[in-house]
């Protein structure tokens, strides 16, 4: 007996009615029908179905052979459909959501290859630091940054997530350079609007996870805006504690400097910060989104590469 084919044609018996109706979805015989439903209820010692009516009604057996057997063969179908997508084109329009800041700096400028690799994809991208609705708002794929929230979605992580606390020269020549996370209570500390309250989160690097010391800080420039953020540490208001993705640029050209190199910082404790591309969950993850997402994470690297020359 061909198993696979006897479970196929017994599901589509139940699910049609009739052994007539499921030979004729198989392309097969009734006769065959039958026989494959007698072949699997010898091997199961039990009767599939009470043959007293003219209807087809599933025993016990029947009705639990049933579950298994539909589940076992849409997940061959699953199985088929997620292998055969691999061969498939990218093609069609993107709809993308990211976070202002990071999309430009770190999307955007590499569109054009990527558009050059993927010819038939075209790119549709909204820039907005709030977090929409990724179903509602029909979006195909979205950058996200930090701990995520929205248990619907389906997450891969491109890069991590690290913040450093860095001053300009002309800061750190005029205040005493911190030498421990409790020292900055004594600094001008320049806030994030966003985050959950005035205080910022080291644990020494290598030590426990557990270890985490808060320190409140306070400062004269608060903003919902990380690019403004690092305008006011390049401009000398004070220290920031800012992502590497935004910072690397100015470490690597002398414009700030790292302090407490040997601290992890983070602006709320809590799970793993990173830069995760998400999508709404489906069966099989479509070319032109799985395309995006194989690109940016190899053209991000691993580490990134705004983190060279940062500690």
């Amino acid at each position: 007996m061909d198993y696979f084919a006897a479970m196929k044609a017994f599901v589509h018996a139940v699910e049609l009615g009739s052994f007539s109706k499921a030979a004729e979805a198989e392309g097969i015989k009734v006769s065959t029908v039958s026989r494959y439903v007698s072949a699997l209820e010898a091997d199961l010692g039990a009767a599939l179905f009470n043959r007293s009516t003219r209807r087809l009604h599933l025993t016990e057996v029947g009705s639990c052979f049933y579950e298994h057997s539909a589940r076992i063969l849409a997940s061959v179908a699953d199985a088929r459909l997620a292998a055969t997508s691999l061969n498939e084109h990218p093609q069609g329009l993107l709809r993308l959501n990211l976070p202002t800041a990071f999309g430009r700096r770190h999307v955007v400028p590499h569109l054009r290859e990527f558009l050059a690799a993927y010819p038939d994809i075209s790119v549709d991208v909204t820039l907005e630091d709030e977090l929409v609705d990724l179903i509602a708002s029909g979006a195909d794929l979205a950058i996200r940054i930090g701990a995520l929230a929205d248990s619907r979605l389906v997450a891969k992580r491109l890069a991590p997530h690290r913040r450093v606390l860095v001053a300009s020269p002309a800061y750190l020549a005029q205040y005493a350079r911190p030498a421990t996370p409790r020292e900055l209570e004594r600094h001008k500390c320049l806030a994030f609007a966003l985050q959950p309250k005035e205080a910022w989160y080291f644990r020494e690097r290598g030590a426990d996870t557990d270890n985490v010391v808060e320190v409140a800080v306070h400062g004269p420039f608060r903003t919902n805006n990380s690019e403004a953020l690092l305008e006011a540490a390049m401009t000398d208001l004070g220290i920031g504690l800012l992502p590497t993705w935004l910072v690397g640029n100015a470490v690597g050209n002398g414009q700030l400097e790292i302090l407490l190199p040997h601290w992890e910082a983070l602006i709320a404790p809590g799970p793993e910060r990173a830069i995760w591309g998400i999508y709404p969950p489906k069966k099989v993850v479509s070319p032109k989104v799985r395309s995006f997402l194989n690109f940016f994470q190899e053209r991000f690297g691993r580490p990134p590469y705004w983190e060279q020359g940062i500690p």
